[in-house]
């Protein structure tokens, strides 16, 4: 009797752990909600910034331009629309209001709207029309509206703040549905302020109190992600140059992080300790700017580096929003839609082949035949590979049956079950010896996508070792692809700017004096960050003054460098001609107070 119960009882231990196999690997917090899982499967989407910086040659608007100046002659939404969907891109982000205040929709809580420019007799709405056209051409509307405002004379009040949600309610129920609404980290400072023309300081904690919006955007676009520092859908990934770091976690500690979070190297990496759900989205513009200037219509990204940028944003677990400047007619310059058209076909030619569809994929660990190896080569999104429970390491062994040219891997965790993997590795089959494929970065996380690239080998098979993770494995897709002429990695050159010859004649911490030799006629200043200061010592607020002698100086032209915090690239002013033979710059503000003027690089034509 004895031996019957045990022998009843080792049964029921074997049918129960054989039924815990068949079933999924328990979820690991933190976890994505569905809608932030759609939107990561968009992978790539426009930006348009658009407005009177346009025309006035302006990165950040200071709140004073004259209306009349924003008179595009030749607007047109669905050429816009056209455009993002011949490159590609799944949806459009519009900036409805930047930093100016100018307003792309007629709101009827401000003047300072597209109501009261000459764009159709004041009779437009800019965001109705690129939601109409969006509609038609299938892409989906996102809309930026800036926290802050350089405009209003009662920015900084409470007033203000019911302004702020007034305008938010207007966007979120006038258009149709948002699977973004885009909130920035820049808030308070130098402005117009109706005519005061001084700095206002806000709490970025505090002040817009972002909770509320968060709850009015859940009420009213409840499919809609929500971007800012601190997400709650998506966080900045903490530079705008458009990539994450090789390892990226979807997490950030959602008590650290604010508006206006300082510490940008984590956001480009997330928090691996992190409690909560936020994946980054990879900003860039395709020029230096954000709005459209005609002096960058040489310098748009190259179709290799805008390669290079898909690789290190969604190849890097996070999406990629590429911004276009609309030019003063309204339309996308053809410069733009040209290369953002062959990136696309350069990016789909590279990734059209899977060799792994005629391959033979085996796996190690594997939890159950509900979840086979074959799981990661069937194109469902929601069958995956599993491991066991109890394990966090696990081989994928690729069999190509004959010698097979490979220079590009594709990685993707289920992520509804949350991020796992920490640490892995990849060889290749060399005769009968396995050998490491020799990276250009860490392999790490790999969450939504990972995609790899490398020097192109020939081999018979490749190894996958997953080495560390947070628990079983849980892997949906793989594949392997040859791209013949691929670049291997792009690297941005320096802006080289022709200037004249001079000598450092004098400095000071926040003033630097250039001695031209000779009296020179002179009209432009261009000032060029160091990457390598790493954001230490970047001029905010300029002064330039020109002269003939060091006693004589005159000042040409002061200013503010907008945004070069988050886009440390070359900076343009130009001044009225002038002959001089020293030229002064002095830093009437730090991007980070108590700073100093350091390490430049500076041309003057």
């Amino acid at each position: 009797m004895t031996k019957n119960l045990f022998l009843l009882s080792l049964c029921m231990i074997a049918a129960t752990a054989g039924h815990a196999q068949t079933t999924a690997p328990e979820p690991i917090a933190p976890l994505p909600e569905p809608r932030q899982v759609a939107w990561q499967q968009l992978e790539t989407y426009a930006f348009v910034h658009f407005g009177p910086n346009t025309f006035n040659d302006r990165e950040w608007g200071y709140g004073d331009a004259n209306l009349n100046t924003f008179a595009p002659t030749r607007l047109d939404c669905e050429q816009w629309a056209r455009t993002a969907k011949a490159a590609g891109l799944k949806g459009i982000i519009l900036t409805a209001k930047h930093h100016d205040g100018f307003c792309l929709w007629p709101s009827k809580y401000t003047d300072y709207s597209v109501r009261n420019t000459p764009y159709k007799d004041g009779k437009g709405d800019i965001v109705g029309e690129l939601a109409t056209a969006c509609k038609k051409y299938g892409l989906k509307l996102g809309l930026y509206l800036s926290p802050w405002d350089r405009h209003q004379a009662f920015y900084g009040t409470d007033l203000y703040r019911e302004y702020f949600y007034a305008q938010l309610t207007e966007l979120l129920t006038q258009y149709g549905p948002l699977f973004e609404v885009w909130f920035d980290g820049a808030n308070g400072g130098d402005g117009w302020y109706g005519g005061a023309k001084e700095t206002r300081k806000i709490d970025n904690r505090t002040y817009y109190d972002f909770p509320q919006a968060w709850k009015l955007v859940d009420k009213l676009q409840p499919e809609a992600i929500i971007f800012s520092d601190e997400g709650p859908g998506c966080r900045w990934v903490g530079n705008e140059n458009g990539y994450a770091f090789a390892t990226n976690w979807s997490f950030l500690r959602s008590k650290d992080v604010y508006p206006g979070y300082s510490k940008h190297w984590e956001l480009q990496q997330g928090h691996a300790d992190g409690d909560k759900w936020v994946p980054a989205e990879c900003d860039v513009s395709i020029r230096p700017g954000w709005f459209y200037h005609a002096s960058e219509d040489s310098k748009v990204k190259t179709v290799d580096h805008l390669v290079d940028l898909y690789y290190r944003s969604v190849g890097h677990n996070g999406t990629l929003l590429l911004n276009l400047p609309v030019n003063r007619e309204g339309l996308v310059h053809q410069i733009d839609s040209t290369h953002l058209v062959k990136f696309y076909k350069q990016i789909t030619a590279e990734l059209k082949t899977n060799l792994i569809k005629q391959a033979k994929v085996t796996a190690t660990n594997t939890r159950s035949s509900a979840f086979a190896p074959g799981k990661m080569t069937d194109d469902d999104f929601n069958t995956y590979w599993a491991t066991k429970d109890g394990t966090s390491t696990g081989d994928i062994l690729i069999k190509f049956g004959k010698l097979q040219k490979v220079n590009r891997l594709k990685l993707q965790e289920y992520i509804p079950l949350g991020q796992r993997v920490r640490k892995f590795e990849v060889e290749y089959l060399n005769g009968k010896q396995w050998l490491p494929i020799q990276m250009n970065e860490e392999t790490t996380t790999i969450g939504y996508r990972r995609l790899l690239r490398f020097k192109t080998i020939q081999t018979k098979a490749i190894r996958i070792r997953i080495t560390d993770a947070r628990g079983p494995l849980c892997i949906n897709e793989i594949g392997a692809y040859y791209a013949p002429n691929a670049k291997e990695v792009y690297v941005e050159k320096a802006e080289d700017v022709n200037g004249l010859a001079y000598t450092e004649a004098d400095r000071t911490d926040n003033t630097v004096t250039f001695d031209l030799g000779k009296t020179q006629n002179i009209r432009s200043f261009f000032y060029i960050p160091n990457p390598e200061m790493k954001g230490l010592g970047l001029v905010s607020n300029y002064e330039i003054s020109v002269g003939n002698s060091l006693d004589n100086m005159k000042v040409v032209a002061s200013g503010e460098f907008s945004n070069i915090r988050n886009n440390p690239v070359m900076q343009s002013v130009y001044f009225t001609p002038v002959n001089a033979r020293y030229v002064m710059l002095r830093a009437t503000r730090m991007v980070t107070d108590g700073d100093k003027l350091n390490d430049l690089k500076i041309a003057i034509r």
